[in-house]
């Protein structure tokens, strides 16, 4: 072996103290990972000054100019010089850093900025005249006058110039350009009382905007719907149930979607703490529990929560883009955005997203192939029609191989309007697996075993909730071989595994014997399960594995226990149905996030018969 090596030699390492310039050059590589980073840590300074009025330009994705005007209560003349010296805030003063009712407190970005690009700062406070300060590359100017009628003007050039290596890992245009305007949409939900623009200056003049929304009226929840439905569109908004939970100095807010408005990816998440936008596997993790027994794997939710608490009750300073937070008691976080959102989900009852008849329609409409029709007519009352339909109504002789005795379901609603009923009188059923329900203002159209095998799922899981998970003794006990790290972990969670059927204890020297095992589950593999546990507490730090296999046992005799398709079924048996379905929660979605009826107003379908 070569007696060399490259961290040995002769002479001692000499300690040295990195100047100014170096240091926040270093910083910027934390703080300012790229254009939107910056964007971020700009606009935040302005909401923490109090600006009702954001006005942000960028031009090539963000790299040569981004510039954020505010109307917020400016900067002194004197305190412009200490706004750019390191770790200088007006956000805390040092006794508390937990103590935390702004976004920004460690007072790195704007020297981060002026380290790696040309930044300059106009700035206009009460009671006094206008003033610039520029910093190029960490060199600072002197202070001189500008002109500026109120708040303040940050324009940042050429980026990550003084770091041009840092350049090579910037991503196309048009990918920064996204990344700049997916951190201001979550900045403009945080503030809906803030308004927000966002315009594209590339290649000079007033550009074009991007994004805008205006500042919301009314209450809090008036003013965040109305933000989420200019955000995330009228969709989410018409589909999202009000959330709204307290427990123990945690306050949970905001909307969440129902399971038939559900994604393909997480794209659609948007989970804020104290109002500041985070990233957190704790809370992406409790928003997936909620929903793990309504949606299949493939599907994600929508939802935008807000947590807000003491700031004592959360760590904000883990990582240096504060887009990480840490709960003093993370179960309880957890555990309140699980129980809000499943009581949400409970109170929407058999309620299933407009978005299923949207389509429905689209699929329904046919091409146009010329000038569109136009018929005009007055549209009678539901009286008249209801004497109209039944002296049409052909005898059961006459339809018996296309309605499925008709007249024998207008028999059994003579006594109950049909108006009287949420999902309506149920009319005929076609190709024995649809049931065809007329309401006051349109048809409902039920696909009759997705829908039983929810209910019959809902009825397992109550029952099951009532006596527990039945445990089956393992003859001879498993033992499962691990390191003292994953037996600890394992035997953290022991009383709630136990609760779920499956009975642990330590074996010594960093083994489990598996003693019970939930007896739903007929022959298990002990260890894949442990192993399977381990994993989503790494990745998650909570799991559901036990559970999803339990749950999943019961999706599969519901499935098999529910009314089959194919089955011709009696008008007051589809008409039980249906009023079981309006009694059940989460009916409105079969056991893998599909819904189980699609609702047609009367004018949707008039208006594909042209009579408008």
């Amino acid at each position: 072996m070569n007696d060399t090596a490259f961290n040995i030699s002769d002479r001692q390492p000499v300690i040295r103290q990195l100047d100014d310039a170096a240091i926040n050059r270093i910083a910027a590589g934390e703080v300012v990972e790229r254009p939107a980073s910056a964007v971020k840590e700009l606009v935040e300074n302005a909401i923490d000054a109090g600006a009702r009025r954001i006005e942000i330009a960028y031009a090539d994705g963000g790299k040569t100019l981004i510039r954020v005007v505010d109307d917020g209560c400016g900067i002194v003349p004197e305190a412009l010089p200490l706004a750019l010296s390191r770790h200088a805030t007006s956000k805390i003063d040092g006794s508390d850093l937990l103590n935390i009712h702004t976004f920004g407190f460690r007072g790195e970005a704007l020297p981060s900025l002026g380290a790696v690009g040309r930044l300059t700062i106009t700035s206009r406070a009460e009671g006094h005249s206008a003033h610039e300060i520029s910093v190029s590359g960490g060199a600072m100017s002197a202070v001189k006058p500008a002109a500026l009628s109120k708040g303040s003007v940050v324009e940042l050039r050429d980026l990550f110039y003084a770091t041009p290596a840092r350049l090579k890992f910037m991503r196309t245009d048009r990918a920064e350009s996204q990344a700049i305007t997916d951190v201001v949409k979550r900045l403009a939900m945080a503030e809906p009382f803030v308004g927000f623009a966002l315009r594209d200056v590339t290649g000079g003049g007033e550009g074009r905007v991007t994004f805008r929304v205006d500042a919301e009226n009314g209450d809090l929840f008036d003013a965040l719907h109305g933000r989420l439905a200019r955000i995330l569109g009228t969709e989410f908004a018409e589909n999202s149930l009000r959330i709204d939970a307290e427990r123990e100095g945690l306050h949970l807010t905001g909307f969440a979607a129902l399971p038939t408005y559900s994604r393909g990816s997480a794209v659609a998440q948007y989970l804020f703490v104290n109002g500041r936008p985070v990233r957190d596997k704790l809370l992406v993790g409790a928003l997936r529990g909620a929903y793990f027994d309504f949606l299949s794997r493939d599907r994600h939710p929508a939802a935008a929560l807000f947590l807000d608490c003491d700031p004592h009750l959360v760590d904000v300073n883990v990582h240096p883009a504060k887009s990480e937070v840490r709960f003093r008691d993370p179960g309880m976080a957890r555990g309140l955005i699980v129980s809000a959102l499943r009581h949400a989900l409970a109170e929407a009852g058999h309620r299933a997203s407009s978005t299923v008849a949207g389509a429905t329609l689209g699929a329904m409409r046919p091409e146009q192939t010329g000038p569109a029709r136009v018929y005009q007519m007055d549209r009678p009352s539901q009286g008249a029609l209801r004497s109209s339909y039944q002296a049409q109504a052909p005898g059961f002789e006459e339809t018996a191989g296309v309605f499925s005795r008709v007249d024998v379901v207008e028999a059994a609603q003579q006594d109950t309007p049909a108006e009287q009923f949420p999902l309506g009188a149920a009319r005929g059923q076609v190709h024995e697996n649809y049931i065809i329900a007329q309401t006051a203002d349109g048809m409902v159209i039920v696909d009759q075993h997705a829908a039983h095998e929810r209910l019959v799922y809902e009825k397992l899981k109550k029952q099951m909730a009532a006596n527990g998970v039945a445990a089956q003794a393992l003859l001879i006990p498993e033992i499962v071989e691990m390191s003292d790290g994953d037996c600890a972990r394992l035997m953290e969670i022991a009383p709630e595994l136990s609760k779920l059927g499956l009975g642990i204890e330590p074996f010594g020297g960093g083994a489990i014997a598996v003693r019970e095992t939930p007896a739903i589950l007929g022959e298990v593999n002990a260890k894949a399960m442990l192993l399977d546990i381990l994993d989503e507490l790494a990745d998650q730090g909570e799991s559901i594995a036990v559970q999803a296999k339990i749950e999943a046992i019961l999706s599969r005799v519901a499935c098999h226990g529910s009314i089959r398709s194919g089955r011709w079924m009696r008008a007051e048996e589809m008409n039980a149905l249906l009023r079981e379905m309006e009694a059940t929660p989460h009916s409105g979605q079969c056991n893998h996030g599909r819904p189980t009826y699609v609702e047609l107003k009367l004018n949707d379908i008039e208006r594909l018969f042209g009579r408008t």
